[in-house]
């Protein structure tokens, strides 16, 4: 799974079509570049392909710029990778970075469920690094690697809980809620409302 592949798509997503000097500038100015090492040949990279593979419809309606847009096939990429990066531990911390940027594209349950299953799996590796530490022998100093296992886990399941709490509390705006930043092609709306203010 690709952190890229999931922002990109769910950028060109919020928007409806964009750019790719808006897609780059949305995720460096979220920090993407440290985070999910994010750079603008990547980017760049990630809409070529993207396009190629059918997720991405390009269009050239303005000479020198290049406009896209998600697919239906892009839509569905787009949740299945999100819904995996919600559910399933990564080794590396981008995917889930990558996830919480997008996390109010899911509707309230259905984040909540996918957390769970989270949860549940961080605390599966918990318990089963902590049996490790407890059976480890020889050579004594490979039971650190356990007890960093363990812990990682163990860090990971409290903030999950954190998360849950938080979205069943209604923090945050979800999918199909008023105002939510979750429905394709949102976000010009929502800037533009942010810009303008009803008085």
């Amino acid at each position: 799974m690709s952190a890229t592949r999931l922002l990109v798509l769910g950028i060109v997503r919020g928007y409806g079509r964009a750019h790719g000097y808006r897609v780059g500038n949305d995720l460096l100015s979220w920090g993407a570049d440290e985070w999910a090492n994010v750079k603008w040949g990547s980017i760049y990279h990630a809409l070529k392909a993207l396009t190629q593979a059918g997720y991405l419809l390009d269009h050239n309606d303005i000479p020198g710029r290049t406009d896209y847009e998600l697919t239906e096939r892009g839509e569905a990429e787009f949740v299945r990778l999100l819904r995996d990066a919600v559910r399933r531990p990564q080794p590396r911390p981008d995917f889930l970075g990558a996830a919480l940027a997008m996390l109010p594209s899911l509707p309230r349950a259905e984040a909540i469920t996918l957390l769970r299953e989270r949860l549940a799996t961080l605390e599966e590796t918990r318990d089963k690094a902590q049996a490790q530490v407890d059976a480890w022998a020889e050579p004594p100093h490979v039971r650190e690697l356990f007890g960093l296992w363990e812990q990682t886990a163990a860090g990971g399941a409290e903030w999950t809980r954190g998360v849950i709490e938080r979205l069943e509390a209604g923090a945050y705006l979800m999918a199909g809620e008023p105002g939510s930043p979750g429905k394709p092609g949102s976000w010009p709306q929502l800037q533009s409302s942010t810009e303008h203010p009803e008085p």
